[in-house]
């Protein structure tokens, strides 16, 4: 969802988030009980592409041992590792579309 928003806006992921989150912190009619928790949620986000792009360098090494003929014993860990990432992040979308919504 939050990369169809971000190409529907034409920005990267990164500068839709940063976008988000700059609007929120200027909402002055929202609580700041209501600002804290889409921050926490935005974090989330922020901390779950960064592990992503690890994940995924991690996950193209091991391709890369693979395709050279190599063991690749890694590979194991590195689809976990984009897994947990890839749930974090959608986890944090989804908290902070209901808080959109409500």
């Amino acid at each position: 969802m939050i990369k169809s928003a971000a190409a529907q806006c034409n920005l990267s992921v990164a500068g839709f988030i940063a976008r988000s989150a700059l609007a929120a912190a200027r909402d002055l009619d929202r609580t700041s009980v209501e600002i804290a928790d889409e921050r926490e949620v935005i974090t989330a986000l922020f901390d779950s592409r960064r592990r992503l792009g690890w994940a995924g360098s991690n996950l193209n090494q091991a391709v890369k041992a693979l395709n050279s003929g190599m063991d690749a014993p890694q590979l194991e860990a590195a689809v976990a590792a984009v897994r947990r990432a890839a749930d974090t992040t959608h986890k944090a979308a989804a908290r902070l579309i209901e808080r959109r919504g409500s």
